[in-house]
């Protein structure tokens, strides 16, 4: 190696060597994680029965009510991370598809059992279990075609895409949510696009194959999110102060862009249906007979990410 005149090497190669030392470090950690790790019987067992306690104590612990970390029982996003941490220590297809299988099989129903005692829904709390069920059923044939990602060609990439399209919706969700809500979902949005750029970085060769895995998903997925409606919502509720309406009322509504209001029901227990795809505020009047009823109407996101409707009686007076 050329050296100065001190007898040391030049800044540049020093460099070069110490981005190598770096590079090698991350690639020594991600081959012990994807396919240096004994992914044996009993592993898996303990894997599933740890996953299942701490995303229990995660549901029940109040702290993590409406944080990142509450989705861990709710959403695939951990669950997806767990799942191909098995796959890439699998020794074949198979072994793959029956480990990833039991993973999911012990742990979805440990997680319900072990927040049954502190639950007011008691054994009804495995209602919901149901839904993970299908997906635990769905994990065999997935793993099993899952293992190939370890190919570390185009094929890999193409097993990886509906799981880098997940990845990236669900990050650009949180980010959506985020925004309104800081520091809401934030540790969600960058937990899901590291795990975009970690798989790209350990399953795939060529650079070609880590723009195309990373841009295609994003690009697609961020059209979709930034141009739909904020909401889809249609709703029908009571009014402030429960009038009486009859068949003869008719709503205006200032402004029709926020919301569409009409008449859901009259009589004693008068309603409105609200039909709307963003959120805002307007104003509208219920003209019946010769009462006009007049209020204000809000559509807000609340903390836990819901749609919710807020109306506001601010008039009541003779129509002229």
């Amino acid at each position: 190696m050329q050296e100065n005149r001190r007898g040391r090497p030049p800044r540049a190669s020093v460099r070069r060597m110490w981005e190598k030392s770096e590079k090698s470090a991350l690639r020594r950690v991600t081959e012990k994680l994807y396919g240096g790790l004994n992914m044996s019987w009993p592993a898996v067992i303990l894997f599933a029965v740890a996953a299942a306690i701490l995303t229990a104590v995660i549901m029940l612990v109040p702290v993590f009510r409406n944080t990142s970390f509450e989705r861990m029982g709710v959403t695939f996003e951990a669950w997806i991370f767990f799942a191909v941490l098995i796959m890439a220590n699998c020794k074949s297809p198979l072994d793959s598809a029956l480990k990833t299988f039991v993973f999911f099989l012990i742990s979805q129903p440990l997680i319900y059992l072990i927040q049954v005692p502190f639950s007011s829904m008691g054994w009804g709390l495995f209602g919901y279990y149901r839904y993970w069920f299908i997906w635990t059923l769905c994990t065999f044939p997935m793993a099993y075609v899952g293992w190939y990602i370890k190919k570390k060609n185009w094929f890999s990439l193409l097993i990886l895409a509906p799981i880098l399209f997940l990845l990236a919706f669900d990050s650009f969700n949180a980010i959506l949510v985020t925004t309104r809500h800081f520091p809401r979902l934030i540790v969600t949005a960058v937990f899901c696009l590291a795990q975009v750029l970690l798989y790209l970085y350990v399953f795939t060769e060529n650079i070609s194959q880590k723009l195309l895995g990373f841009f295609v998903p994003m690009i697609v997925v961020g059209a979709i999110l930034l141009l739909r409606p904020q909401i889809d919502l249609d709703a029908t509720t009571f009014l402030p102060n429960d009038p009486v309406l009859t068949e003869s009322a008719v709503v205006e509504v200032a402004d029709a862009g926020t919301a569409e209001v009409s008449i859901a029901r009259t009589g004693q227990d008068s309603m409105v249906r609200v039909k709307t795809q963003r959120f805002g505020t307007t104003s509208f009047v219920i003209r019946d007979g010769e009462v006009e009823y007049h209020y204000t109407l809000e559509i807000y996101e609340d903390e836990e990410g819901h749609s919710q409707i807020r109306i506001t009686e601010t008039g009541k007076e003779n129509a002229q």
